[in-house]
């Protein structure tokens, strides 16, 4: 049981009959009258984020997140499948269960499948991946004051907004969670 004096950042509870994750809390002290947790949570089977404020001792059951490490294979029209190097598991997931977390992750890279009682409900790729352009504008360094920017589109598809000087089959660093350019590799 995790009693909400006890809130971090990315702690996984269950708050209703439903799976949250802190997204994040304020331990609020007045000056009158009893302290309180303003807490902001997202429910990580809809996606909805809720704010809420709890007594500092009310207790909640600690939701078990399995993460486990999964090689992505490839994707076959409506299902994404990904094994489990341990045991060679092979497992289906649907558009909806993958989302968006896909759009960096190139086939045979390792991501993170999160599943609370076996159902799937995330996939973590990887924090920083190395993708070359396939598709972008020629520029030229040294045409701007400031730090200028074009669209490039990257072997998985997505697109990435990258410096003038970057040019077609380079190689970049980009950074998944903000779909960041970082560097040239």
């Amino acid at each position: 049981m995790i009693s909400a004096g006890d809130f971090r950042n990315g702690v996984t509870l269950e708050i209703d009959g439903n799976v949250c994750q802190i997204v994040e809390f304020q331990h609020v002290k007045p000056g009158k009258g009893a302290a309180f947790v303003r807490t902001k949570y997202r429910n990580i089977i809809t996606g909805s984020v809720l704010e809420k404020s709890f007594r500092p001792t009310e207790k909640f059951p600690a939701a078990r997140i399995e993460r486990t490490d999964m090689q992505y294979l490839y994707n076959d029209g409506d299902l994404y499948y990904f094994m489990n190097n341990e045991t060679f598991d092979q497992v289906g997931l649907t558009a909806d269960q993958v989302g968006d977390s896909l759009k960096f992750v190139k086939e045979n890279e390792m991501v993170k499948v999160c599943s609370h009682n076996g159902n799937v409900y995330a996939i973590e790729p990887p924090l920083f991946v190395d993708l070359e352009v396939i598709e972008t504008e020629p520029g030229f360094a040294g045409n701007t004051a400031q730090g200028a920017t074009k669209p490039a589109i990257v072997e998985t598809g997505a697109q990435v907004m990258v410096p003038l000087f970057v040019n077609q089959g380079d190689k970049l660093q980009i950074d998944t969670r903000t779909g960041e350019y970082l560097n040239r590799v």
